[in-house]
């Protein structure tokens, strides 16, 4: 196995790791959103070890997509050059299989990348696929067959989830997620940056943990200044990026365009009665299965508020990316140097940060849970908003325990250490009051602190603050 260079993925890693060493033949669906660095895990883990690999084109037609795979099969076979290009998905993936049986490797790589590509309309591709695995691969121990996509629906609806001759066949299934804040810091410390943990969280806040993103950050800079120039620059990788994400994954994406522009706009999220208003969308089966893959590709979340039944859903926008694109970049006249630096503390920065710490949070649950050690006890997670007080009392997120204690849990992004004043101190003692009375709950209420640079201890803290955690603890 070829020495790999991936940060962190080491959870896959090991998973792909032990497939390889396998006795049995393989069919790995590898899924994720667009410049997450899927291609490039499967390239450093078995890019000296492939049998065979394609890439689909995108918006390639039929005939396109197979002289792309006849030329890929070339490359590898080079007695194949004097067979014609195959005029079906059936006929190409024959040809494949004629000379995979010429390799005399004891375990077989076949790596077809963006595979939704290849599935255009009317060209059986699914049906050539599942014969090929069914017929062939699957009676063998030797294939390895890793099929990999950014259309994350397409790769949960029409191939993870698929209800013909592929159903259950696909032996593993790995969902590629952005970095964590943990393995970001690693990534840019390998690059050689210096920055401190505050200013990785702004990073995140920024573009999030997306690989292809850190790769372009430039650690001789500050990050305001790469900010700026991603950003901000006329040609800025992540001014243009935006239209291309969406379009790269999702037909007539300008739907899906129309949603996460309303979510963006309301922190807390949006019923689906409010989203259909928004949007003016048709209230139907499509708008159904575009919020599931707007889900699916992990751009918004889909929670239940504290109390509600399953129709009382709220659906939120969860990809900072995005978010911070909609902020500050579109119809937005701000370009070039110092761009950024002079928004920072202005009241829409204020709110922006406010909203994209708290993604970080839910991002990382599982970094919270384990600092209060309920890292192992079954939690349900809910935000809340009170139905009688005016203004209306608001929770930022709220773990249910299965040991019969809730965490209500506050989330404030400062530039500093947090100071409770007096003021505050009513307001949290008020929110715990209140939630006890609408919930009715018997369980007990800890009031739990979620900040960047801890809890300044007064006189108004004492008492009030059961748990405090830190921007720390979403690197450990």
């Amino acid at each position: 196995m070829a020495t790999t260079t991936v940060f962190g993925r080491n959870k896959e890693i090991k998973t792909l790791q032990q497939l390889y060493a396998g006795k049995r033949s393989e069919f790995v669906a590898l899924y994720g959103r667009r410049r997450v660095g899927k291609t490039f895990l499967i390239k450093e883990l078995f890019g000296d070890r492939y049998a065979f690999h394609v890439t689909g084109l995108f918006n390639g037609s039929l005939s396109k997509q197979l002289v792309n795979f006849h030329a890929s099969l070339n490359r590898f076979y080079p007695a194949s050059t004097d067979t014609p290009i195959p005029s079906s998905w059936f006929d190409a993936f024959q040809a494949l299989i004629k000379y995979l049986e010429t390799n005399t490797n004891e375990r077989k790589v076949v790596f077809i990348d963006e595979l939704p590509w290849l599935d255009t309309p009317k060209s059986d591709f699914i049906s050539a696929i599942e014969h090929f695995w069914n017929g062939w691969a699957f009676h063998r121990n030797d294939i390895v067959l890793i099929v990999c996509g950014s259309a994350t629906s397409w790769m949960i609806n029409e191939l993870i989830n698929n209800h013909g001759g592929l159903h259950n066949r696909v032996t593993t299934r790995i969902h590629l997620e952005p970095f964590t804040l943990k393995e970001t810091e690693a990534f840019l410390h390998a690059k050689g940056a210096v920055y401190d943990r505050y200013q990785i969280v702004q990073l995140y806040m920024a573009m999030g943990g997306v690989p292809f993103y850190l790769e372009a950050i430039d650690v001789g800079l500050s990050i305001p200044q790469n900010i700026d120039h991603l950003f901000f620059g006329k040609n800025g990788l992540l001014r243009t990026e935006f239209n291309n994400l969406y379009r790269s994954l999702f037909n007539k994406a300008e739907r899906h365009i129309l949603i996460i522009e309303a979510l963006s706009k309301k922190a807390q999220g949006m019923t689906r009665k409010d989203l259909v208003k928004a949007t003016k969308l048709a209230n139907g089966g499509t708008f159904t299965k575009i919020l599931e893959e707007l889900e699916q590709c992990g751009f918004i979340r889909k929670y239940y508020p504290f109390g509600k039944s399953l129709r009382g859903s709220f659906y939120q926008l969860t990809d900072p990316y995005s978010l911070f694109y909609l902020q500050f970049i579109k119809n937005s006249r701000a370009v070039g140097e110092g761009a950024w630096l002079t928004q920072i503390d202005q009241p829409k920065w204020r709110a922006w940060s406010g909203y994209a710490f708290e993604y970080i949070c839910f991002y990382h649950l599982d970094a919270i849970k384990k600092h209060l050690g309920i890292g192992a006890v079954y939690t349900e997670i809910s935000s809340w908003r009170s139905q009688k007080s005016d203004p209306a009392i608001q929770i930022d997120l709220i773990l249910d325990r299965r040991d019969r204690v809730i965490n209500l849990c506050e989330i404030k992004f400062s530039q500093g250490v947090f100071t409770i004043t007096k003021s505050y101190a009513n307001t949290l003692r008020n929110k715990v009051t209140t939630f006890r009375q609408e919930s009715k709950t018997k369980k007990a209420v800890f009031l739990t602190l979620i900040t960047t640079f801890g809890l300044k201890q007064n006189q108004y803290a004492t008492g009030v603050v059961q748990n405090e955690l830190t921007m720390d603890v979403f690197f450990e």
